[in-house]
């Protein structure tokens, strides 16, 4: 088998390999490491490469039993970075940060090394994982795979282009509004936010932070579950956390379980969407109905969701970053001192409106999951733009006031707590992906991968990845 043939192997089957002893570790570190040479150039997907690490890390878990070596078995794959590994530069794409080297790993790291990965290289993010446009200061722009004058999204832009481009089986991302959904949509790729507390963290700030999850990234659904199974688990050092399910969610996608009745909505009543988008992603969602789904329009009553994010949004920034606004102002891109400075300007009775915003509209969403199995939509509103565009400014004749709101199609789930994941559905005219948005009820995480992963098939786009980049202007 080539390397090139061993690249587009899914993870599934690459830690089967692992396991049987056809391939090791080291192994797959040399296919990537030759991979990242030949394709990252055009890409700029994972700037900070750990190969050294990475080896020694491999030739240590080969010293133990196969059945000893975790979930993942030996399987490569690269952390986001704003996520401390150990002896690894951690800039979180910030030029006041971009000789940091981090003395301890997050505890998100160490349960998965504990499972057996081997983490390799950091993708690259926007400043402080701010924007939805993968680029920064300290290491570039991240270029979308299919068309390298498009924008790959964000802020998991690196980890979802390093998977679409096949510099990586499996990738770690975070979401708060949208960071893992926007760019699995835009590179054509599966990403998922999990339940609030389903994978531990290290807590930063507030113990009760909870806009941003971690979750797991992947070219196909099965390979994603089997990333949140090494992912999950409660940890005490991250209070939140929840005790892994008595059924594995890669058992769960493969019990094929389907769901009874879906719900389609193309804007989810709160933001305009591309009419190509809203094709690709109707005809998909209504697709569901060949395995005898029952798809109609409907989507709970978010209406609060644009005031209610902003809030919050500003108020997480303002607690994580004013000290950063207060000493390295000049160092800041504009995005994040206007995210902090609007948290610094919130009174208590702005945030208490935000939070009963928020009580009231997770009420009405759970409320919505007792007709419904799933939640359909668009996972961004418009196909990869021009990635010298900072963010969406228009869309179908509206123009946004400022660079979050084009975001509101999965910020408003990110509020509601669901679980929700990006699934290739379809391509645009000009051969972009578009992704579907897939929504269940708070801790639903295995109904929701087993609904996507009967709809993967239906639809059959996987295994349009990886590819090599489509240099084009």
């Amino acid at each position: 088998m080539s390397n090139q043939d061993l690249i587009r192997q899914t993870a599934c089957t690459v830690v089967d390999k692992l396991r049987s002893g056809e391939v090791t570790p080291l192994d797959l570190l040399d296919v990537l490491e030759t991979r990242i040479k030949e394709v990252d150039g055009k890409v700029n997907a994972l700037p900070t490469l750990c190969f050294d690490r990475a080896r020694r890390n491999a030739r240590a878990l080969m010293g133990k039993p196969v059945a000893e070596r975790g979930l993942l078995a030996g399987m490569p794959m690269p952390i986001k970075d704003l996520t401390d590994v150990e002896g690894v530069l951690n800039t979180q794409g910030s030029p006041i940060f971009k000789d940091n080297v981090s003395k301890k790993s997050d505890i998100l790291v160490e349960q998965l090394e504990r499972n057996g990965a081997v983490v390799y290289a950091k993708s690259n993010t926007p400043e402080f994982g701010a924007g939805a446009n993968t680029f920064n200061e300290v290491f570039g722009a991240t270029l979308n795979p299919w068309n390298t004058s498009r924008s790959a999204a964000g802020s998991s832009g690196g980890a979802a282009a390093a998977l679409a481009s096949g510099m990586a089986w499996l990738a770690h991302g975070s979401d708060m509004g949208g960071s893992l959904r926007n760019p699995a949509s835009f590179c054509g790729i599966v990403g998922l936010r999990p339940s609030i507390g389903r994978v531990a963290h290290s807590p930063a700030v507030a113990i009760d932070r909870n806009l941003g999850q971690q979750g797991p990234m992947a070219r196909n659904v099965e390979d994603v579950a089997l990333l949140l199974d090494a992912m999950s688990g409660e940890h005490p050092a991250d209070p939140l956390s929840l005790p892994s399910p008595p059924v594995s969610f890669l058992s769960a996608v493969r019990a094929g379980s389907k769901p009874k009745r879906v719900a389609y909505s193309p804007d989810l009543g709160i933001t305009p969407v591309d009419p190509e988008v809203r094709a690709v992603t109707r005809k998909a969602a209504e697709r569901f109905a060949e395995d005898g789904v029952i798809v109609e329009e409907a989507h709970p009553d978010l209406r609060e969701a644009h005031e209610c994010f902003h809030v919050l949004r500003a108020l997480d920034f303002a607690m994580s970053k004013a000290e950063l606004l207060r000493t390295k102002r000049e160092l800041l891109k504009p995005e994040v001192i206007w995210n902090i400075e609007e948290g610094l300007k919130l009174t208590v009775d702005q945030i208490a409106r935000a939070e009963a915003q928020r009580v009231a509209m997770t009420a009405r969403t759970v409320e919505f999951f007792r007709t419904y199995d799933l939640l359909l939509a668009p996972a961004t509103i418009v196909p990869p733009f021009p990635i010298e565009h900072r963010y969406v400014a228009e869309c179908d004749g509206k123009t946004f006031e400022n660079y979050v709101l084009w975001l509101g199609i999965v910020y408003a789930i990110t509020l509601v707590c669901c679980p929700a994941l990006s699934l290739p559905c379809g391509f645009t005219a000009n051969g972009l992906p578009v992704g579907l948005q897939m929504i269940a009820a708070p801790r639903g995480d295995a109904q929701l991968l087993a609904g996507a992963k009967v709809l993967e098939d239906i639809l059959g786009v996987r295994g349009t990845t990886p590819i090599d980049p489509r240099v084009k202007k």
